[in-house]
C-alpha cells in the first residue's frame, strides 16, 4: 500500500495464462467513500461485479450499457436473454412492455427506482383505457374505456397488470442477478392484486357452436372446426402438417406447443373425419389449415373472421380461440372425463391449471377425490338399526 492510501483493483483472468485489469478507485483508508471515486470495500465490490460483467459482454460480442442504467435497459436487455434461451411469449412480452411498461417508467435508473413508482404505475395500468387494433398511419394508439362498474372487466385489467408487473419483476431481477441492480430490490415490496387471475371461464354451448361454425367463412370454418374437436391453441393448429394426423391411431400431433414439448391430441370420430378430409391427397409437409387464396394463417389474422362470425351468429361477447379451447376442455369435464385426460389433450405439464378452470364442472371429481383420500376413521357407534327406505 503507498503513503498516500490504497487503491481497489480488479482483475479478470482472460486464458492463457493473462489477465485484464482495472482500477476501480480510491480506497477509503484516508477519506470517507463516496461511490464515485473513494470506494468502501462493499462499493468496491459492486464496482468490480460490474466491470467484470461489462467484460463478459465484451468477450461475447455485446456492446456493454454505458451512462446510467434504466428499467428501458433492463428490460431490453431481459427480453434479449430469454430470446437467446428460446423462450415461448417473448414477442407478446416486449410489445406488451413496450406499450405499458417503457412509457411510465423505462427513463427512470434503477437505483433510484422505488416501490412507489412501481406501485403507483401498477395501479395505473388496472385503471388505464384498453388498447386495441389501430388504423394504419393513424399517430395515436387506439382505446377502449374501461368498464369501471364491470367485475369481470376489472378483474381482467386487474389481471393484465399482475402479467405486466410479473415481466417488470423478472427484467429487474435478471439486471440483479447481472451486478446491474444492487441489493434492496423496491419491486419486491410491490404485491399484485389479489383474486385477479381467476376468472370465469366462458364457453359456448353446442347450439351456439354449430351457430359460430355456419356463420364462418369456409377456410376459416375448418380452423374453428379444427379448435372445437381438438382444443389446440390458434397457434398449434395454423402449424399443422398433414404428417402430423394418424389416421389409423386416431390422434393429431401438435410438434410445437406453448410448453415446449411435444403432444399428441387424441381425436373423437368426428374429428378424425374432419383431419382425414383435410389431408386427403396433400404431401406430409402440406399445411392442413390454409386461407381460401392458398396461404397460411398468420399470427394476427383469426380475430377478425372471428368477429365477424361471432356478430352473424348472435354470440356477444364475441369469442375468441381461447373461448373456443375452454369449450372443448368444459365439455369434457362437464361428461366426466378425468382431470388427468384433460390436462394431457390441453398439454398442460401438470393438473393444477386444469383443475382451478374445469374441476367444478366435472360432476364427480371433487366428491371422488374427496371419498378417496379421506381414510375412515372408525369413530361412530356400532348399531344395528337399519334406516328405512322411503316408500316411491
Amino acid at each position: 500500500m503507498k503513503e498516500g492510501g490504497g487503491s481497489w483493483v480488479a482483475r479478470r483472468f482472460i486464458g492463457q495464462q493473462r489477465y485484464s485489469e482495472t482500477k476501480l478507485g480510491i480506497a477509503d483508508d484516508l477519506q470517507d467513500p463516496d461511490g464515485i471515486s473513494v470506494h468502501s470495500f462493499r462499493q468496491a465490490q459492486n464496482a468490480a461485479r460490474a466491470w467484470w460483467k461489462d467484460e463478459e459482454w465484451k468477450a461475447l460480442g455485446i456492446a456493454p450499457v454505458t451512462g446510467p442504467y434504466t428499467v428501458k435497459n433492463a428490460i431490453e436487455d431481459y427480453l434479449a436473454a430469454r430470446e437467446r434461451r428460446g423462450s415461448k411469449g417473448v414477442r407478446a412480452d416486449r410489445y406488451a412492455a413496450e406499450a405499458r411498461v417503457i412509457p411510465k417508467l423505462g427513463a427512470i435508473e434503477i437505483s433510484k427506482l422505488t416501490a412507489k413508482h412501481i406501485r403507483d404505475w401498477h395501479e395505473a395500468v388496472a385503471y388505464a383505457p384498453k388498447l386495441v387494433r389501430t388504423k394504419k398511419f393513424a399517430t395515436e394508439r387506439a382505446t377502449r374505456p374501461v368498464g369501471a362498474k364491470d367485475p369481470e372487466e376489472v378483474r381482467a385489467r386487474r389481471s393484465t397488470a399482475n402479467r405486466l408487473l410479473t415481466v417488470l419483476k423478472a427484467a429487474l431481477n435478471h439486471a440483479f442477478h447481472e451486478g446491474r441492480a444492487s441489493a434492496g430490490e423496491p419491486w419486491r415490496k410491490v404485491r399484485p392484486f389479489r383474486g385477479a387471475d381467476a376468472p370465469v371461464v366462458r364457453f359456448l354451448k353446442a347450439d351456439e357452436c354449430t351457430r359460430l361454425v355456419n356463420a364462418c367463412d369456409p377456410a376459416f370454418r375448418n380452423l374453428v372446426r379444427g379448435a372445437l374437436l381438438t382444443g389446440c391453441r390458434y397457434g398449434e393448429l395454423t402449424r399443422m402438417h398433414a404428417s402430423d394426423f394418424n389416421a389409423e391411431a386416431g390422434i393429431i400431433t401438435v410438434r410445437e406447443s406453448k410448453a415446449g414439448k411435444p403432444r399428441h391430441v387424441a381425436l373423437t370420430d368426428e374429428g378424425g373425419s374432419l383431419f382425414g378430409e383435410l389431408t386427403a391427397g396433400n404431401a406430409g409437409h402440406d399445411p392442413i389449415f390454409i386461407r381460401d387464396d392458398g396461404k397460411t394463417w398468420g399470427p394476427s389474422h383469426q380475430q377478425r373472421p372471428l368477429d365477424a362470425a361471432s356478430a352473424r351468429a348472435k354470440i356477444e361477447p364475441a369469442a375468441t380461440f381461447h373461448i373456443l379451447r375452454h369449450t372443448y376442455a368444459s365439455a369434457l369435464a362437464m361428461r366426466g372425463a378425468p382431470i388427468g385426460v384433460i390436462a394431457a389433450q390441453l398439454g398442460h405439464s401438470d393438473t393444477r391449471m386444469t383443475e382451478k378452470h374445469y374441476a367444478h364442472l366435472s360432476p364427480n371429481y371433487v366428491a371422488e377425490t374427496v371419498r378417496a383420500a379421506l381414510p375412515v376413521l372408525g369413530i361412530l357407534d356400532q348399531t344395528n338399526v337399519a334406516p328405512l327406505k322411503k316408500r316411491a
